[in-house]
């Protein structure tokens, strides 16, 4: 199962595109993370539906000095080949 997700708040500059890289890879799940120039960050991840929802509770959560306002969540309709070990671009 492949995501995009968007998420939305206090998310640039506190640490949690690399938050989300350490999860991502504690779940083994494949993709990638990015911070957008309107001040969110985004990402596509792919694995298994049960560590999908366990990463899913985790992005909404942040790390400490984190505050997610909002957390976009979409199913994407074709698997793809994201890289793995889920990992960070510029």
């Amino acid at each position: 199962m492949a995501i995009r997700f968007q998420v939305h708040g206090a998310v640039q500059g506190v640490g949690y595109r690399r938050y989300v890289e350490r999860e991502a890879q504690a779940l083994d799940l494949a993709g990638w993370v990015r911070n957008e120039l309107d001040g969110s960050v985004s990402g596509e991840v792919e694995g298994p539906a049960g560590a999908l929802a366990i990463f899913r509770a985790r992005l909404a959560e942040g790390p400490a000095y984190a505050a997610v306002g909002q957390l976009d969540w979409e199913a994407l309709d074709v698997r793809s080949s994201l890289p793995h070990p889920f990992q960070i671009i510029r």
